[in-house]
């Protein structure tokens, strides 16, 4: 082995720790927050239909609990917009803390509040601006725990790294399951409405500590830290920077459209094949809760694992195709999904969640790096943020309450089906449009559109011995 081979093996090993560091901490940063977010999402479904929204009918609760759940994504963009601005002016490390204080502490104070019927209309009120203040930390989550592991990894393995982060969402919805379906198994349906549904929002406080004295820790991004000492050296030349948001519509508007699109099916899917799916088991078939709890708790396990490796195909096969496969599998996925369900059997209801779940992470693992790599650094923040934010209004939010709707006016599954299959082919075009993105070089400027003027870049890069 030559000295260079000797020196080049500790410095290799050195950038696997740092990397593999910071993935493990955002990765637990990001299954807190949704945890968080997912808790409110199967507690709609289960409980606050009958103590913050009592109604008659146990469908038209659930109905507005669910509206109520849509609106924490109402405030998403806006959090992606605020923490998407600063996070490009001032760092990726400061507004994940701020996102992860907000989101615990709003999940904490839900697990104190009183209920309807101890205080009337002001219960559903608080429980509701708790839900806006949830929604504007994860709209300023998502961007900045895939940006700081995207800008830390190297090229060529961006899409395995990045997509650790995006595991924390069925870490987080296996956690927040899990523990709801511990708590129905060993309490009693009274003693879970009275007191027991508490202790999942309870416990954030406790995970809210293990994860700021884990984030704390990370190290800020160096394409950041680049990008920001070269508008630091322009401003001193007197050349001044458009805000962040400004810069993302004048000129990276189609990549926030294509970010939509691509979001779109995923985001639709996913709160099908889990939230919905919690509705239509326990009122449509009126199984026991335990039925759709565990089986979303098996399928997210496997979930979690899977993502990764989708994301480690896409930078070998590419993001697109990946993704692809992701898309145009839950489109025809989206009508075996409820002739499975309606069976009963809790073995054929897992098999049909977990199967979907796989195909939805093929398009979710590769979507951090595809996303990050869309925009350039000085907006990469505010560009990811809004992209994906937006698709969680039109897509995300309104995918449980339009599927319970289509479920109440005609009491089949068959329309939701055809609802999903739909989204999933807007993913499916939208990606088929969009260009490649693996490989990219963060630290360098998107290439031009066909037809605009190609500026040069002075930016030095060395070979990748990864």
């Amino acid at each position: 082995m030559t000295d260079a081979h000797r020196a080049a093996a500790p410095a290799g090993a050195a950038r696997s720790r740092g990397i593999a560091r910071i993935v493990g901490a955002s990765l637990i940063g990001t299954t807190i927050e949704w945890y968080d977010f997912f808790l409110y999402g199967s507690a709609a479904a289960l409980v606050f239909n009958t103590l913050f929204f009592p109604t008659g009918d146990p469908l038209v609760g659930t109905l507005i609990a669910f509206i109520t759940y849509a609106i924490g994504f109402a405030t998403r963009p806006l959090g992606g917009v605020v923490f998407g601005h600063f996070g490009d002016q001032i760092g990726r490390k400061k507004l994940l803390v701020v996102s992860l204080l907000m989101m615990g502490g709003a999940t904490f104070a839900m697990g104190l509040l009183p209920t309807y019927d101890t205080i009337g209309i002001g219960a559903p009120i608080l429980l509701t601006v708790l839900r806006l203040v949830q929604g504007f930390a994860l709209g300023g989550e998502w961007g900045g725990a895939v940006l700081i592991v995207s800008e830390h990894g190297r090229d060529r393995h961006r899409g395995f790294w990045a997509s650790w982060p995006q595991a924390g969402a069925p870490g987080g919805n296996l956690l927040a399951t899990g523990v709801l379906a511990l708590l129905a198994a060993v309490q009693s349906d009274a003693a879970f409405l009275a007191w027991g549904w508490r202790i999942p929002f309870l416990l954030s406080g406790v995970l809210v500590v293990v994860g700021l004295w884990i984030r704390v820790s990370v190290a800020e991004s160096p394409v950041f830290l680049e990008a920001q000492a070269k508008a630091e050296a322009d401003a001193a030349r007197g050349i001044k920077n458009e805000a962040p948001v400004v810069e993302v519509f004048r000129r990276s508007w189609r990549e926030v459209l294509g970010a939509i699109g691509t979001r779109f099916g995923e985001n639709v899917s996913y709160y099908v094949l889990t939230s919905f799916l919690l509705v239509y088991v326990t009122t449509h078939l009126e199984l026991a809760k335990s039925t759709a709890l565990n089986a979303v708790l098996i399928g997210s396990a496997v979930h979690f694992v899977t993502i990764p490796l989708w994301g480690a195909l896409s930078d070998q096969l590419g993001r697109r195709p990946v993704t692809l496969i992701g898309s145009a599998g839950m489109a025809l996925w989206a009508f075996a999904f409820f002739a499975l369900v309606d069976t009963g059997s809790f073995t054929v209801i897992t098999l049909a969640v977990t199967a979907g779940l796989v195909l939805h992470g093929a398009m979710y693992g590769p979507q951090a790096a595809f996303i990050s790599e869309m925009f350039d650094t000085k907006v990469r923040y505010s560009g990811a943020s809004m992209g994906s934010q937006l698709a969680s209004i039109v897509a995300g939010a309104l995918a449980p309450i339009i599927a319970v709707e289509l479920l109440k006016d005609y009491d089949s599954a068959t329309p939701v089906a055809l609802y999903l299959c739909a989204a999933a082919v807007v993913t499916t075009v939208t990606v088929a449009v969009l260009r490649e993105t693996r490989g990219r070089d963060l630290t360098r400027e998107a290439a031009p559109e066909r037809g605009a003027p190609r500026e040069q870049s002075t930016t030095v890069t060395t070979a990748d011995p990864a």
